[in-house]
């Protein structure tokens, strides 16, 4: 089978990498295209992946959707010479192009439509099908729900063991306190409008945890001159392990709030999207894994933080509380490479049985 994989964000990278490896091993011809996102091809660079860059990514609205038309164009070249069966993506390219020839396209998505309303009018009706969190509910009769989270498609058990020598590389010593702060861009369609920290929060939590132990900041962009000595330095492909080993995460960021949960290291987050995602809300309200406030409610954000300090088994804890949440959630590397095998088949038998996915634990 020939299958096309469209990487639109650094994280998709890792959403999808473990699929690419087993679905080269049992014999598909699989080809990765990717977005000219540096950090996105990094990490593919870093897995041995190998990959077709069709452009760069702009900000602004308007520019997003002359771009739009760009990667419509080469990517239907690419599908076209590649003789695509199936097109797997989390963006608005693959379900575009596949009404345009004979690839059918199964798109991965872990937003609410409520948070992306131009991917679910733009994107949502060309696909052939949505492979969507359980814990969304979506409008589209094309939605197949599956029990996990896209996080789970690399650090489920299964694919993930963190690595101790991290420690070493960021200057740590086991045991030894410390903090991962990420403050992010907000430059995607659906964040428009949408902010996180101030410049006047971040400081004071740099502040707060610096007295308790070593901090160390990624962003999505650059970073503010005051926070460059904070930087995160790790090589990117072991940042999970160093976010596993941390004290706690805190930032402004969607999917490294999740990452943190499912890892069982505390995360608090502070955004606009607090208390509107699906995914973050189950993670928070049914595991108490994490948890979300709004920019203006900086002063409930600093005193959870405050609070889980206090904990004197924190991690412990959390740990237990990972442990709940495994028990219920699929490895969905293992459950992807057998719906694309199986496909369009698949999609029924998970329709019409949405318990034959718990063999997938």
């Amino acid at each position: 089978m020939n299958i096309l994989i469209d990487i639109n964000h650094p994280a998709h990278v890792h959403l999808y990498r473990n699929a690419y490896k087993m679905l080269v091993e049992k014999g598909h011809e699989v080809l990765v295209v990717v977005k000219e996102i540096p950090s996105a091809m990094k990490l593919l660079d870093l897995y041995g992946i190998p990959y077709v860059n069709i452009g760069k990514k702009d900000d602004g609205i308007m520019k997003k959707g002359m771009d739009q038309l760009v990667y419509d164009k080469r990517l239907l070249k690419i599908v076209r010479e590649h003789h695509t069966d199936i097109g797997l993506g989390s963006s608005i390219n693959i379900p575009h192009v596949s009404r345009l020839n004979r690839m059918k396209s199964i798109i991965l998505d872990d937003d609410d439509d409520e948070a992306e309303p131009l991917f679910v009018k733009f994107g949502h009706p060309f696909a052939d099908t949505i492979l969507t969190p359980s814990a969304i509910k979506r409008k589209s009769s094309k939605a197949v729900y599956v029990g996990t989270y896209h996080e789970m498609a690399y650090l489920h058990p299964n694919w993930f063991a963190p690595d101790p020598t991290v420690l070493r590389d960021a200057g740590v010593e086991e045991g030894e306190p410390y903090f991962i702060l990420r403050f992010n861009a907000f430059k995607a369609h659906h964040d428009i409008g949408a902010e996180g920290l101030s410049i006047e929060n971040k400081r004071r939590l740099v502040e707060r945890l610096q007295a308790l132990g070593k901090v160390f900041i990624t962003t999505e962009r650059n970073i503010d001159d005051e926070f460059k000595p904070y930087q995160l330095t790790v090589s990117p492909d072991k940042a999970h392990s160093l976010m596993y080993y941390a004290t706690m995460f805190v930032g402004d960021s969607q999917t490294m709030t999740s990452e943190a949960a499912v890892l069982g290291t505390p995360a608090v987050k502070c955004n606009s999207f607090a208390g509107r995602l699906s995914v973050p809300n189950e993670l928070e309200r049914q595991y108490g894994l994490c948890y979300s406030f709004l920019p203006e409610q900086h002063e409930a954000f600093f005193a959870k933080i405050e609070e889980l300090l206090s904990m004197p088994d924190l991690k412990g804890e959390w740990q237990l509380r990972r442990q709940r949440m495994l028990a219920d959630k699929i490895d969905y590397t293992r459950f992807l490479v057998w719906f694309v095998e199986n496909y369009p088949q698949s999609r029924q038998t998970i329709i019409d049985q949405p318990e034959f996915q718990s063999q997938f634990r």
